[in-house]
């Protein structure tokens, strides 16, 4: 893992470890994210799952009893009928959120529709095929819900697994060996000024500097064990006359 370019100072520590930590706590509120948007994905996956199942079942019956309709009431009648049917669904889409992920909640508003075409000239197995196309018209709304919800909860998951790799793997590890190359500098650097100290102690400790209180006194003594008087003058601060003399 490649480490940042940064200088080892102890300032750039400081930022990688506060990177460092909001990195982590990145990873940990990512990572319970993508477990609650998993659960919520298998829930309303199985859901949308049978509910799909179930609207295909229910077309299936829907257009059996459309050709029946159309072989006993025949083609003419039966667009005829077709289009004198003239009301509708109204639709309400509310959205909310799920962990970020705006998701649609579809309401739909029916009114029990009145026979709009003749009953004189159809039979009852028209009736029958209206009834269950009725039937499929409510459910596909749900579906639609449930479909959308799928498709955006795994589109945010597949985001969330992507920054949750990518935390783990690349900038959390490389966080670390970041912090630890400048430790290791700045330990390396600590080292080194312990032991200039040391040696420049030790060679001051070893040097004297100038004579000894009794070297001094012993330099200023002749042959016969008297004092000098030179030194005596140079004691006093001077030589006088009569010193000298």
């Amino acid at each position: 893992m490649r480490t940042q370019r940064v200088a080892p100072t102890r300032s750039n520590l400081l930022r990688a470890r506060e990177s460092l930590d909001l990195a982590q706590e990145g990873y940990e509120i990512l990572d319970r994210k993508r477990e609650v948007l998993t659960n919520e994905l298998v829930h309303v996956a199985h859901d949308a799952a049978e509910l799909q199942e179930e609207v295909w079942a229910l077309l299936d019956k829907a257009y059996r009893a459309l050709e029946v309709a159309r072989l006993s009431t025949g083609r003419e009648h039966l667009e005829w009928a077709a289009l004198s049917v003239r009301s509708g669904v109204s639709v309400e889409v509310i959205p909310h959120s799920v962990m970020g992920v705006v998701i649609p909640s579809v309401r739909t508003h029916t009114t029990p529709p009145d026979v709009p075409y003749s009953l004189g000239d159809t039979t009852s197995a028209l009736d029958e095929a209206a009834a269950r196309f009725r039937r499929v018209l409510e459910e596909i709304p749900l579906l639609a819900e449930m479909m959308t919800t799928v498709w955006r909860l795994a589109r945010e998951l597949q985001k969330t697994q992507r920054r949750v790799n990518a935390l783990q793997h690349v900038f959390i590890p490389q966080y670390e060996e970041t912090i630890k190359h400048i430790e290791s500098a700045l330990e390396e650097r600590e080292r080194e000024e312990t032991f200039r100290l040391k040696r420049l102690k030790s060679k001051a400790s070893g040097t004297g500097v100038g004579l000894s209180r009794s070297e001094r006194q012993r330099s200023t003594r002749d042959v016969s064990g008297e004092e000098c008087p030179v030194d005596r003058g140079i004691e006093g601060g001077r030589v006088t006359p009569s010193e000298s003399g």
